[in-house]
């Protein structure tokens, strides 16, 4: 890249892509299909998104890697294809990239574990910790840009998640969560608690994500 995200972002507004998973529903993929794995079965169909959201003028293009952490995937007896799922995520999106000749982010996708951390669920924080940090290695290895860690609804679930990304690069972050309509999370932060949170952890964007918007 000619300019870093740092550097753009300080240019204004930034068009990011939409969604993935509703991408591929629409094109033919079952919902009750681990979307993360087409990166390794399918890879032609998540590049075919990735070159028609930087045609329609994304400047982001955010790996499909959303559920690609070891809690999501032993749903689908993918445990073991953690490295290769993320690491492949972020290759066929850079491909994407030069197919298309454009400047446009790479960013590493990282949702939530989908199950609750302790005291609510069983995972602790140091699992939670260890799964995240492994999902970024596989992105990191794979070569993006930068991270966006996206539509969290436990606040100290983002932190793990910001700890982990951190403890292995330098790159940004972009940290989003996600609000009901009375306008907090699901567990009550509301965005003011939020922002002095996550302003703490020096990332590089706070935002929301999913549900009902901001």
């Amino acid at each position: 890249m000619a300019i870093t995200f740092s550097e753009r972002l300080k240019k204004g507004i930034i068009l990011c892509d939409g969604a993935m998973g509703t991408e591929l529903y629409a094109r033919g993929v079952p919902y009750s299909h681990c979307f993360d794995e087409l990166n390794l079965s399918n890879p032609k169909i998540v590049s075919t998104i990735h070159q028609d959201y930087i045609r329609a003028g994304a400047e982001i293009i955010e790996t499909n890697t959303f559920g690609a952490n070891g809690f999501k995937l032993s749903g689908f007896g993918l445990e073991n294809k953690i490295r290769d799922i993320n690491f492949k995520g972020a290759r066929i999106a850079r491909e994407a990239r030069e197919i298309m000749g454009k400047p446009v982010f790479v960013a590493g996708s990282i949702g939530p574990l989908g199950k609750p951390l302790e005291p609510i669920g069983k995972i602790t924080k140091k699992e939670a910790n260890l799964a995240f940090k492994e999902q970024a290695e596989g992105l990191l290895e794979g070569g993006v840009d930068l991270f966006i860690i996206e539509t969290m609804v436990n606040l100290e679930e983002m932190k793990e998640a910001i700890a982990a990304v951190k403890n292995i690069c330098q790159l940004p972050i972009i940290a989003q969560m996600t609000f009901t309509e009375d306008g907090k999370t699901v567990l009550g932060n509301s965005p003011g608690e939020i922002v002095t949170e996550l302003e703490k952890m020096k990332v590089d964007v706070i935002g929301a994500n999913c549900s009902v918007g901001p």
